[in-house]
């Protein structure tokens, strides 16, 4: 199987998701603009957003995949679907109770998470009634993260990576066609979310028929293969919920700044997940079960050469994405979201929100490549330890910016933990011999280095001579911003080009 084209395929269903992804996000931005409902929102939908990533494509993936690996390796078929459906018996009865419960202690959740809007009683009530509708979202969303981990280890990577797609078109319809039937409208996004994790669970269920895989739900507390998930998921909960406890905390903090500074964050880092989503999510879907394979064939020569083709792919394209968005952070925020309620004031905030986050980029993407290195040696516990740190000096760090730079500060200090977090795990790999540079590095970043600066030239060429009108009509800013793109890849990909780097240098296949 030729990875970077499978890679491809994954980002290019990803890209169609993100780009529908801010539709969604400037349709909402138009609709509902950035303020009271529109915090609310977000704060709720933020929470089973949160345990989403803890319970389904954070902790569960990275404990589940490697295990399903060795099964399908060493096992029958019958006994592999006995597997999965006592996976997904247990992961089912957990998620019912953390649904039922959440639902239950909304009030107390929303009081925690963000306890600046128990200033505003309707403030709070508003998000409390979100939450209520939007927390069965982490049962459909967790149960069709499982079916995806199924499909991604039986190389069917396109499905599970076309299935985000259904939540934004949930969100678009729904934002559309029926906002001005609720009281208040933006209740209808939080009914949005519900109907949109239930069509992403119900769309897998056929493909895992397809490949003998459909297993219902049956709980067996005997079967000791599901203990051993069991057991690599704490470790896994803890180190994820480090990342996710980390955004909680600045929920919090930026609850009691200004009104719209949860949105504004909330928009910059929409944008942050498109290269995140695109180059390091699908990255990490691609290496996993490969890279788990070679762990359970013990082939440590192969495990660090597939480890060195993620980490160059990931920086080939992260690191020009980071110069890129920091570089046009007003452009793309005006063509974006700038219309109707979404005011000039709300795009320079989420500006400075976006050049913050947009420091770390590089270090988001590099850590869902280094990650997956301990997690196919099913090692959960160094990333945990890495993760605990990483926590501690984001704290410091919101403590330190907070007050001058606001919610800026913020973002910044999750942008800079982001690159504390992916150079520890580095170090750490190429300390215990997991991962060995192959060579040529040096030769590598120079060009990557060279082309990053032609790019960052180019586009700064093109608004100093040729500067857009960005409160233009929304084709105007769409075509200039789109050109604007064009020259920078142009620049980007030409310089490469021209220093010798080729696609076919990237070109990587697994038996």
């Amino acid at each position: 199987m030729n990875l970077l084209k499978a890679l491809a395929a994954v980002s290019s269903l990803t890209l169609v998701s993100r780009v529908l992804g801010f539709v969604r996000d400037a349709i909402i931005a138009r609709v509902f603009g950035a303020g009271f409902a529109t915090d609310a929102f977000f704060v709720a939908f933020k929470l089973p957003n949160l345990l989403r990533r803890i319970f389904a494509e954070g902790a569960f993936s990275q404990a589940f995949v490697p295990v399903l690996a060795e099964y399908r390796r060493e096992k029958s078929e019958d006994e592999t679907r006995a597997f999965l459906a006592h996976v997904a018996g247990l992961l089912t009865l957990a998620l019912v109770g953390v649904t039922a419960l959440g639902m239950l202690a909304a009030p107390w959740v929303i009081w925690v998470s963000a306890p600046g809007f128990a200033k505003e009683a309707d403030k709070f009530a508003l998000t409390v009634d979100l939450l209520r509708i939007t927390f069965p979202y982490i049962l459909f969303i967790s149960l069709s993260s499982l079916a995806g981990s199924i499909l991604n280890t039986w190389r069917q990577f396109s499905v599970p990576a076309f299935t985000p797609t259904l939540l934004n078109v949930s969100f678009i319809a729904c934002s559309l066609l029926l906002a001005p039937y609720f009281d208040p409208p933006v209740l209808v996004l939080a009914w949005a979310v519900f109907i949109g994790g239930l069509a992403q669970l119900c769309y897998q269920l056929p493909y895992l028929k397809r490949i003998g895989m459909l297993a219902w739900p049956r709980l067996n507390l005997k079967d000791a293969a599901v203990w051993r998930v069991v057991k690599l998921m704490g470790p896994a909960i803890f180190g994820v919920s480090i990342a996710q406890v980390s955004l909680v905390i600045n929920t919090i903090f930026a609850s009691f700044l200004v009104s719209g500074s949860v949105s504004w964050m909330y928009y910059a880092d929409r944008l942050m997940e498109f290269p995140t989503g695109i180059l390091g999510v699908a990255l990490g879907t691609i290496l996993l079960p490969s890279l788990s394979r070679h762990a359970a064939d013990k082939s440590a020569g192969e495990y660090s050469k597939l480890l060195d083709w993620g980490i160059r792919l990931s920086l080939l394209l992260a690191i020009p994405a980071s110069v890129g968005l920091a570089v046009m952070a007003k452009p793309l925020i005006s063509t974006l979201f700038m219309y109707g309620r979404f005011t000039e004031l709300d795009a320079e905030m989420t500006r400075q929100a976006l050049v913050a986050y947009a420091v770390g980029l590089t270090g988001l993407i590099m850590v869902k490549v280094l990650a997956p290195g301990f997690y196919a040696r099913q090692d959960i516990k160094t990333p945990v330890k890495v993760g605990i740190f990483t926590l501690a000096m984001t704290q410091l760090m919101n403590l330190a910016f907070v007050w001058h730079l606001k919610h800026a500060g913020l973002a910044l200090a999750i942008g800079l933990a982001a690159l504390i977090n992916a150079i520890a795990l580095l170090v750490l790999l190429i300390r215990r011999d997991i991962y060995r540079p192959q060579p040529g590095w040096a030769g590598f970043a120079l060009k990557v280095t060279l082309a990053s600066a032609a790019m960052a030239g180019a586009l700064w060429a093109l608004e100093t001579w040729l500067p857009g009108n960005w409160t233009g009509h929304a084709w105007q800013r769409a075509l200039w911003l789109g050109g604007h793109l064009c020259a920078a890849a142009t620049a980007y990909f030409a310089v490469l080009f021209a220093l010798g780097l080729r696609p076919r240098h990237f070109i990587r296949r697994e038996a």
